[in-house]
């Protein structure tokens, strides 16, 4: 016997067989019934959800010549018989992805023209019309917004967007629905029961959350799972066969996570990951899953849950276990994971970054209560950091040492260490606060000197300066016009990036020593002037410091306008020139020479 796969076995026959689209079947059995039928219909939607099966049953109504009250073709007839038997001579089906060219288009407007032998109607169902080329189009336009009495067109697509609108506008358009899962899954236990296969409603929802709203798709999953199977189609052999992860990995990590058991979280991560499932593909189960028990949570959304009955149970039993802030953190955490987990050079560390995250978001936060914390993963082993740390260490204070502390010889142990104008207080540490390792000032090579002297280094507009008042003692070194342009330029490019603009001004400037130790800039225009004026403290300071002068006075002028000089032309030149040199005059007798 000739085995047949379910997709086409089970292939709806009469619109009440049709699964999920209850209201596009109610609406053609009332058009069969009232006789008010379109010349153009166009049904979109997903793959595998209808669209040529509801055609074909709509195409065999239409032409049925004793129609029931319902609006079903009899399957008695002759046109009914003619069809089930693929003889019809009034229905014909054109795939445009093969056949999508201007001839082809031509040679189906051409068979419009003769009018049925048996029945009303002559109906061409167009699949996957998209496909058809824009000359294709062009060509349809005409016939399809005023075909002959006898003809109905039906097109199906899968990507309404690629019609073009002059097309759309002719029909009416149905728009089909994906399956869900329920009415997935009760077809499926139809279609087991039928064939005499026993299953497991957690296989079937399976095998209706692969098809992904598909039902010719979950036909086939069904078909595979069950050679697989042997005529028993359990969870266990289902997400083997189909290599799915099993559910029950995502319950034992949210489990995981609530009680912050990070280590038993990475040995399951590592036995997924052994198992040949990408961590990639576990972080968005996850997030799939935290989604099911945060819809779980309100009965409002209850309904949200394409699962089975069973799975919704469990659903129901971790919502009351997590918090909602927890379910929020997680769902937020692990989309940044699956936005950055293609360009990670290293995806399992991200993978376990994100699921450590995950699992301490109900810790307890450590450090002050009030302030803001910086963003940094908790302790994971925090019994085993208190246990290495010493039970009694007598609190120390260290401080870097300054210039003049190393020229005497360091001492073996020093009681107390002094600090002019700074308060130290020292506190017994609590186990509360020993998590978290302060870091010491001495440890990074600074001293108090040395943040005195960048904090005061920061109170400055232009860097490098030192405020006056730092300097004990007062200089007056002779410095030369060439130091003073090569401080001033140096001083330009320390210059920050706000006042980037006045410094490229002054770099095209030359200061000028009129009477050492004043210092005179020249500007163009009185806006310059304003704008160094605003600046001329902190030029001037640089000055002192730099050419070591603390006398130095900067004064800032604006140019004078010279008289504005006459240009003569080549006539007026010569005439110049022969009165600063007669010689010129002399020359140009004896040679005869004229003015080019």
């Amino acid at each position: 016997m000739e085995y047949i796969v379910s997709a086409r076995k089970y292939r709806p026959m009469s619109f009440d067989t049709v699964v999920g689209q209850s209201a596009l079947t109610t609406t053609l059995k009332n058009a069969v019934k009232s006789g008010k039928l379109a010349h153009a219909y166009l049904f979109c939607g997903p793959r595998g959800v209808g669209k040529t099966t509801c055609a074909r049953i709509f195409a065999k109504a239409i032409n049925c010549q004793n129609p029931t009250a319902e609006g079903e073709a009899c399957n008695e007839c002759e046109s009914c018989q003619s069809f089930n038997e693929q003889r019809s001579l009034n229905i014909f089906e054109l795939d445009a992805a093969s056949n999508n060219s201007v001839e082809h288009i031509k040679t189906l407007m051409e068979q419009t023209r003769i009018p049925p032998q048996l029945g009303k109607y002559k109906v061409f169902i167009i699949d996957e019309v998209h496909m058809l080329s824009t000359a294709a189009f062009n060509a349809f336009l005409k016939t399809l917004e005023e075909p002959p009495a006898h003809v109905i067109f039906i097109l199906a697509t899968t990507e309404k967007h690629k019609i073009l609108p002059t097309i759309l506008s002719r029909c009416q358009i149905y728009d089909f629905e994906r399956m869900t899962v329920a009415n997935t899954i009760d077809h499926l236990k139809h279609v087991a029961e039928k064939e005499g296969i026993g299953y497991e409603e957690e296989a079937l929802a399976v095998i209706a959350e692969k098809a992904d709203g598909g039902m010719r798709d979950a036909l086939s999953i069904f078909d595979q799972a069950a050679s697989f199977c042997q005529g028993n189609i359990t969870y266990q052999k289902v997400i083997e066969d189909l290599n799915v992860l099993d559910s029950e990995y995502y319950f034992r990590l949210v489990d995981y996570a609530l009680e912050n058991k990070v280590s038993e979280a990475m040995v399951l991560l590592n036995d997924v990951i052994n198992k040949g499932f990408d961590g990639g593909l576990l972080v968005q189960g996850l997030a799939k899953h935290v989604r099911n028990v945060l819809m779980a949570k309100d009965p409002q959304t209850l309904p949200l849950l394409e699962v089975s009955e069973q799975q919704r149970q469990r659903y129901q039993e971790q919502a009351q276990r997590c918090p909602t802030p927890f379910l929020y953190k997680a769902l937020q955490v692990m989309n940044q994971c699956d936005i950055n987990y293609r360009q990670s050079s290293n995806k399992r560390l991200l993978v376990e970054l994100t699921l450590i995250e995950v699992a301490q978001i109900t810790q307890p936060d450590e450090g002050p209560a009030s302030g803001r914390q910086p963003r940094r993963l908790k302790s994971l082993f925090k019994q085993l950091i208190m246990q290495s740390q010493p039970k009694t260490a007598a609190p120390q204070v260290a401080v870097a040492a300054t210039p003049s502390q190393t020229k005497e010889p360091a001492q073996p142990a020093t009681p107390a260490v002094s600090v002019p104008s700074v308060r130290v207080s020292i506190q017994e540490p609590t186990p509360a606060a020993a998590t978290p390792q302060k870091v010491k000032a001495g440890s990074l090579g600074l001293s108090w000197n040395n943040l005195r002297q960048s904090a005061n280094r920061k109170m400055n507009i232009l860097p490098g300066t030192i405020g006056v008042e730092q300097k004990t003692e007062k200089e007056e070194s002779v410095f030369t016009q060439d130091d003073l342009e090569l401080q001033w330029m140096s001083m330009c490019n320390r210059m920050p990036q706000k006042l980037v603009g006045i410094a490229t001004r002054m770099k095209n400037m030359n200061p000028v020593i009129t009477e050492l130790p004043k210092v005179e800039v020249v500007v163009g225009n009185e806006l310059i002037q304003v704008e160094m004026e605003k600046i001329r403290g902190s030029i001037q300071n640089t000055l002192k410091i730099y050419l070591h002068n603390s006398g130095i006075e900067l004064t800032i002028r604006v140019d004078e306008h010279r008289e504005e000089v006459k240009i003569l032309t080549r006539g007026e030149q010569l005439e110049e020139l022969l009165k600063a040199n007669p010689s010129v005059g002399k020359l140009r007798e004896v040679f005869d020479l004229e003015l080019a």
